[in-house]
Parts: C-alpha cells; structure tokens; sequence
C-alpha cells in the first residue's frame, strides 16, 4: 500500500498546477442494450487467474485463483463498450470483444498495472474470439457484414451475399493501420455470426451463423387464391368461432428437402423464388497461408439449428457440440386451441443440443425429452419444470471428453451431460446433474479439474458462482461492480426465465426475441378461438382509408424487436397492444399511445402462447415493463462515423422528407416523413426521445388489415432475402414490372424480408407500391430513385449517433495513423453526439479523463483539466491511451466517477476507498 501511494503521489506532483474540489455529478443516465454474453469467463493456462468480462460496467475483471478455488479481484480494466467475449492468449495477454464499441481489447495482463495495449477495430457488433493456426498465433473473431470500420461495401441491395464474417489476425503481426490489418476476412454465407469453436489440434475452426433459419418461408398474400383452403388458400380456418371470414394473409411454408409445403402439405415452389441452403456451422481451414471455408461439403454443416449460441468440441472425439433451439414457427396459432386444433402454445422452440460428426453428420438432441407435449399449464412450479432448460447458451467439457457442462440462462441451472449418451441419444434429464446457481441467468462457464472448481458467469446479478463438480453444488458467490439502474436488474429476468414464465419451464420471451431482439422469423400466432376487435383509435389521417377491424386471423408477423419501444406508440405489427393512461413520453392524447399500457398488456402472451397457468402478477408485470422500455437500439452501423450521409443516401433522404408522393386524391399528398415520422430528440436519453420511423399512428385498410406504422431503425437488419414471385397485384405493378427479375434467384440467407410478414425481398419493393402507381402523380420515375431511398433507410437515424462506442488507443509509436481519429472523436463529441473518455495510466495508477468544453477533467480532483496536447503526450510516457465515445452522459461517470457516488476514482483510490462501491466513499 505504502508503495502504491508513493506512485499515486507522484501521479499528483506530476501533473498537478492547481485546481479545487468539484460539487459530484448528478447521477447519469444509463444507456442499456442488452447485449448477449458469448464467451464471458476464461482461465490462464496456470489456472492462476479468471478473467470475466463486466458487460455493464464496461470492463474486465481479474480473479487471483486462491488455492481452494476462490476468487480474489487483482484488477479491473476498463475495455470498450458492452464486452460480451474474453480468450486467453498466453499467461501475459487477454483478448477482448467489445460487441457496441465493434473493437477488440488486447489487454497486458503481466504488467503490475494491467492495461490496453492495443485496440483491433473489427465489423458490426462482433461476439465471440478463439486462438488456432500455427502455434495458435492467429486470432479469429466473428462480426457482421457491415460496419463503419469494414473495408468492404456491404451491397445491402444485392442478392447472394453472406452476411456474416470472421476477422483472422496474426497476433504476432497486428499491422500499422489504424485499427490493425487483418490477414484475411472469411465471408460465409449466413446470416450474422455469433459463435467459434477450436479443433483439438488447432488446425480447424468451427464459426456458427447466430439467427439462421429453419428452411420457412413466406408466401406473400397477393399470389394465394382468395376464398380460403377450398380454392387452393390459406389452410382452414378461414374463420373465427363467430364465423367471421379472416382477411386476406400470407402463408408460411417449410421446405422439407425436395418442396416447399405448407401444414396441409401442399406444394408451392413456383411461389418461391429462392433457395435456402441453411448453412449454419462452416469449417475454416485455419492453418491455410490465407485462412478460408474447407471446400465443398467438406466446409459446412447445414440444418444445425435456427438460432445457434455456442460451441465446444470434444477433445477426444473432436466431435462439436452446439447450443440452439429449433423454432417451430411453421405451426400457426397460439391460445388454447379448442377451434384451431394445433397451436405452439408452450411449445415455440425446441431447446437442443446438436452433435456434429465426421461426414458433415448432423444429430440435433432435444434436451427436454421429459416433457409431454400434450400436457401443458400446470401450476407453477411443477415436477416437470423443475427439468427443464431453456437457452443454452455457454459449455465446457472434461479433458476425457465425457462430461459436458452447460450453462441454462432460462433456468438459474448448470447441466452436466454424459457425451456418450448425448451422442446417442440416449439422454434423460436428471435432478442429479443439475446445480442450482444462486445469481441467476448462467451466460458461461470454466472448469478447473485439478481443483475440481467450475466458474459460473450468472448475468442477472453480474456475479461468479463457484461449483464445486465433486458435491455437485455451489460453494461460492462473488459479485461484480454494476451500474444498471434497480429497475434493469429486477427486470431482466422476465425476458428469460422460463421457469418462471412457462409452466413446462421451457419456453420465455427470450425464446423468439433473442436477447430481447428478434429471430428473423414470421410468426402466425393468432387465435382462431378469439373475437373480432377494435383497433386503436389514432388513424393517421381519414385519406389513409378505414379502420379495418382487428380479426383473430391475423397471418404472419415477422417477429419485432423489443428494442426501442419508447415514445413509440402501441406494439405489435397492427398497434393491438394498447391500453389506456398517460404515455411514458406524454405523446398526444394518452391512451393508445402509452406504452406502459401496450407492453403491460402483453401479459396474455404468457398464458395463451408460453403455456403458464396464469399471467404475471401485475408487479412482476410492471418490472417487465420497466426493463424492457430501457433497452434501445445501437448507432447505425452504415452511417457514417461523422454522420454525414453519401450521395446516394442524401438523395434519398431528401426524396423521404421532400417529395410529395403518396396520395389519393390530388389535394391530399403527402412525403414518406409524413407517415414514418424522423424526429430528432437533442438527447437520446432524455424523456423525449425522439422519432424514428413512426409516431405510433396506425393507417386503415393496408393489406386488408390496420397496421401501425412501422419504424425504420432496423431495415440493414433485415437484408438477406432476394426473390420474388410474379403476379402479385399489389406489388408488381406496371411500372415496377420493369425494376425486378422475376427469376429464380438462387441461394439466400434467410427467407423472411420486409413488410409485416417479411414477404418483400428489399424495401423497394415496399416502397414502389406507394409511390410509384398509375394513381400517384409523383413517385419514383427509375430504379436508381428507388435504390437510393431505400440506401438512406439502410443508414436512418436510430436513438445513437453512429459514433458512439467507437474507440482507439493512441501509443508512442502511432500518432501519425491514429491522430485524425481521435480528432474526429473530439469533434462528434464537441457536436453533442457523444461524450469522449480516455484511460491512460501514469505512475502505475489508472488515470481517467472526461472530455468537456475541449479539455479533459481527470479522476482526480486536484489535477486540473488537460490539454488534448498533454493527453497525447501522456502516451508518451509508455502506456497507451484509449479514447472511446460513449452514448450522451454516461461520459463522466464512465471516465472519471466510475460508481457515479461523486467522488473521482483517483480521489477514492487515494484516499483508500473503492472507486467500484458507491456505499465506500473517502
């Protein structure tokens, strides 16, 4: 200690030219995305020390391995935002991914003040990182087909393209760029990445697709035959128990190898105009001179599963075990079915495990054998219950290749398998291999045999469980510095916990909406048992047609995000979560608009579709509702860092806000904006925040049913579906008959698009029957009108600016290259897109920095604000210093208040306080 504060004292005569204590902060708002955890835990290879990553504090932690097993914290390292994935490199060197901040952390863990050495700027949202290839020298890390950092145009509108990558980099050789040179960048044709795996030798790498499909698709609306299953239609049903005919809707159709049929087993290939050859694992050849896919069959496993968590491969066998569920999303209906017949009440997904063997072998496990399926809804908790698992998500195996470790985020469990069994089939759950873990919400997971210790990430308190794998229990518990708000923590577990919420305690919310997003899946969920409703009265204007009644029969629904709810209205695709009160943003008239009440009443959902014998209390319902509202979108990874847009997409923002173009009669025109309003809050995070798409209006009439008018936040996530049959009256009319091939387009990633029922391919093709028909006097007069439109709704503002989490660190050697990036973080920072921090360390002591009215306030009070000219100079001194935009007034606490108790860390530090413990102060 006395050594510690002899540094600390020079940190201070260093720096220090005067300057007096300053009144605490006002406690800062907390952005909150929810990002999924992939590999969270990891141990060096003396098992000497846990590193963990701290997703809502924005950090890694590091755990000394006492001899009994326990953990005791050596240090905390402030990385990028929203880190969801750690690996070891050696006992001197930890790699971290920062999913927001689309960055790596490569971390100096042998130095007495563990640091960021070096920041690797990655795609979107990258997630998981092995070691493999010679000596294990090459660093492979998985991130979308996109991002401001890619030296690639992503070709958002062009049909065949993988959307999923793997960054190779020689961790011996990193390269001068700014944000490194990769060695090569794998593209696979999937859908966005999540998941990486490592063969015993090292020479493979496995690389999953994260929300792959399941071989459904749809068949849009305007090419099925009207009059229902008699005439060639929608299958019976085609009325409610009243006997009201349903609307017209589309169909969701499965292909089963050789066709694509429907429930009743009808074909309709000629209506798909497409392929899905469900590529979900791919083999990477990883000690190649230029690491890429194994060819032929030999690099890919199809039908693995629809949406894919984790990996890990036998050491003995090499056989790969994988994590996902199966969605059942070609079964329509939800509720009791007593009219419908078969529903996915209680039975949405299939949790599995599937094994993957020697010639392209696939051999999907379902790990809730016990369940019978024709019973459902008992009281909670029950005998059945309390077997099952629900979301699978990180594993561990034995070094003899017999014992599987799993960690069941749905149900606050660790479940051991035998390998054996499992390959067999030949399974069966067990009280007797299931731990109990006491933070709840297990993402991860470790084994220590030699200590006979397994660590245990639990994200719903951001704490370890240790277990020990003799007793089969847990023996310790410690917990990590979170900033989140109480009402994020008492919320979460209701998006996840399927013991919970369903009464089989297998299936959550979480099972369609993936870590509170969606699983690029259509959904026919309704009620033929139900009856014909009202809709919301908040019709966008009288010319926008009649308020069609809300019927039961409702068709499919591309799943929607959970994102981003604030200040947007009603829920669901036709606004028929609505509720009366006050909304939370005091939009005009209350009622409808509110979306306590809208999410709130979604609470049926866990009776009529979960399976639970009963909805929510009203309280647990309310924290639900409280959470959820938190969680927001990310920055638009296609706009710009600067956010200034290209000329393709200027131009078509300027047409959305300008042009005149849709209308039905001549005086009643009106722009894109003026249905899917933009409207910009000063702050993502104040009361108001903002417009995005949609004011939370509905329109009458549009496909034959109310819809509310979507927002537009999300539309670069949704690209992967090319093809589109002729003949529909709707969307292929004359004008537009020219702008599309109506050819067979060959493989694809993903069978659902745009529009409600995801059966557009692009939003051109949603965007041209508005503007571009025989009644509209304006509206597109070419192709390229509507392909740059569609370019400015692929880059549309979301609640961030595109700049925040982006990060660098500057070093002694890298000025030159790094310089115009960290000046062009100063400068969104000085135009309020975000505010800028930056970790440097002098005299072994982490130094923190806010960026304000353009000098940097420090962690210590007596140290006067810096100059961006002595910042710089400070990495001078041997150490780097990271700079990192965060979202609008996380800055102070996240540079320089760390616990937001308003007392600096350095003060805390020097004063012998915990900068991590808001109830320890100096």
């Amino acid at each position: 200690m006395e050594t510690r504060n002899l540094c600390i004292s020079s940190l201070v005569t260093l720096l220090t030219i005067g300057g007096t204590l300053e009144s605490a902060q006002a406690a800062a708002p907390f952005a909150a995305f929810e990002s999924g955890q992939v590999r969270p835990l990891a141990l060096n290879s003396s098992r000497t020390r846990l590193y963990a990553v701290n997703t809502p504090d924005n950090r890694l932690e590091i755990y000394k391995i006492k001899h009994g097993g326990g953990l005791e914290h050596e240090a905390s390292v402030p990385v990028g935002l929203e880190p969801v994935a750690v690996a070891v490199r050696s006992d001197d060197e930890v790699w971290v991914v920062n999913h927001l901040s689309d960055s790596v952390s490569i971390v100096d863990v042998d130095d007495p003040t563990p640091h960021v050495k070096r920041t690797l700027l990655v795609g979107d949202e990258p997630r998981d990182i092995v070691f493999a290839g010679p000596g294990k020298s090459r660093a492979f890390i998985t991130a979308a087909h996109r991002g401001q950092n890619a030296p690639f145009d992503p070709k958002l509108t062009t049909p065949g393209i993988g959307r999923a990558d793997v960054w190779v980099f020689n961790a011996n050789s990193l390269g001068s760029n700014l944000g490194g040179s990769p060695l090569t960048i794998v593209n696979l044709f999937s859908d966005t990445p999540r998941a990486l795996a490592v063969s015993p030798s090292g020479h493979r790498v496995y690389a999953a697709s994260f929300v792959s499909g399941n071989r459904t698709a749809v068949v849009a609306l305007g090419v099925i035959p009207d009059g229902g299953q008699g005439v060639g239609g929608i299958p019976l049903p085609n009325v409610n128990h009243a006997g009201v005919p349903e609307p017209d809707m589309s169909l969701i159709v499965k292909y089963d190898g050789k066709h694509w049929v429907d429930e009743i087993g009808r074909w309709w290939d000629s209506k798909i105009k497409f392929n899905l050859p469900d590529k979900d694992v791919f083999v990477i050849d990883a000690n190649a001179g230029t690491p890429a896919v194994l060819p032929g069959n030999s690099g890919f496993y199809r039908s693995v599963g629809t949406v894919i968590f984790n990996m890990i491969v036998n050491p003995q066998s090499g056989k790969v075990y994988v994590s996902n569920t199966e969605a059942r999303n070609e079964v329509r209906f939800e509720g009791h079915g007593d009219f419908a017949g078969s529903t996915v009440r209680g039975h949405t997904v299939d949790n599995r495990i599937t094994v993957l063997g020697s010639g392209n072998s696939v051999h999907p496990r379902d790990l809730n054998k016990h369940i019978d399926r024709d019973d459902c809804c008992d009281e909670i908790p029950n005998d059945t219950g309390a077997l099952s698992v629900s979301q699978t998500l990180g594993m561990a195996i034995s070094a003899n290749g017999r014992t599987l470790y799993t960690a069941v985020l749905g149900n606050d469990k660790v479940v051991l398998y035998d390998t054996r069994d499992l390959e067999d089939d030949d399974h069966w759950p067990d009280d007797i291999d299931q731990i109990a873990v006491s933070g709840g919400g297990p993402t991860g997971l470790v084994l220590d045999e030699q200590r006979d210790r397994l660590y245990v990430l639990t994200r719903f308190d951001n704490g370890i469980s240790i277990i020990d794998t003799d007793d089969r229990e847990e023996i310790a518990h410690v917990t990590m510095h979170n900033p989140e708000p109480a009402s994020l923590v008492a919320g979460r577990r209701f998006l996840y916990d399927a013991a919970l919420t369903s009464s089989n305690g297998d299936q959550s919310c979480a099972s369609c909406h993936i870590f509170g997003d969606k699983d690029e899946l259509a959904w026919d969920l309704g009620d033929p048992d139900g009856d014909v409703t009202a809709p919301p009265n908040i019709l966008k204007d009288s010319f926008f047609g009649f308020q069609v009644p809300l019927h039961p029969n409702k068709g499919p629904m591309t799943t929607q995000s959970l994102r981003g709810l604030a200040n947007h209205g009603p829920m669901h695709w036709r606004g028929d979560r609505n509720g009366e009160g006050q909304g939370v943003n005091a939009q005009p008239n209350g009622g409808a608009f509110s979306e306590v009440a809208a999410f709130n009443a979604f609470n049926v959902a866990f009776e009529g579709l979960l399976g639970r014998n009963e909805p929510l209390t009203a309280q647990q319902m309310q924290a639900f509702t409280d959470f959820q509202l938190q969680v927001m979108y990310p920055p638009n990874p296609i706009r710009a860092l600067d956010d200034s847009l290209n000329a393709d997409q200027q131009f078509g923002r300027d047409f959305f806000m300008n042009v005149e173009t849709f209308s039905f009669l001549p005086e009643r025109k009106f722009t894109c904006e003026g249905c899917h309003r933009l409207d910009l809050a000063a702050n993502p995070t104040d009361a108001h925040p903002g417009f995005f798409g949609s004011d939370g209006e509905v329109v009458g009439g549009e496909f034959s049913q109310t819809f509310k008018i979507p927002h537009l936040r999300n539309m670069y996530t949704k690209v992967g579906t090319f093809g589109f049959p002729g003949g529909d009256p709707v969307f292929n009319d004359p004008i537009a008959s020219g702008f599309y091939d109506p050819s067979h387009k060959g493989d694809q990633i993903r069978g659902f698009g745009y529009t409600h029922d995801g059966s557009k391919d692009t939003p051109m093709r949603f965007f041209n029957a508005f503007v571009a028909t025989p009644v509209t006097p304006g509206g597109f007069t070419n192709f390229e009108q509507m392909r740059k439109v569609a370019e400015f709704t692929f880059a549309f503002d979301t609640n961030f600016k595109p700049v925040v989490g982006q990060q660098i660190s500057l070093t002694a050697s890298n000025g030159p290259v790094v310089g115009p990036r960290i000046n062009l973080l100063r400068q969104r920072a000085d135009a309020g897109d975000c505010d800028l921090i930056a970790k440097a360390h002098v005299g072994g002591v982490e130094l923190g920095l806010f960026y304000s009215g353009g000098a940097y306030v420090t962690s210590f009070s007596s140290i006067p604000p810096l100059s961006d000219v002595a910042v710089r100079f400070l990495a001078q001194t041997g150490k780097p210093v990271t700079y990192t935009c965060t979202p609008p007034g996380s800055g102070y606490r996240l540079g320089v208040d760390r616990d937001g108790d308003g007392h600096r860390d350095g003060d805390e530090v020097l004063h012998h306080s915990d900068p991590a413990d808001p109830s320890d102060t100096p």
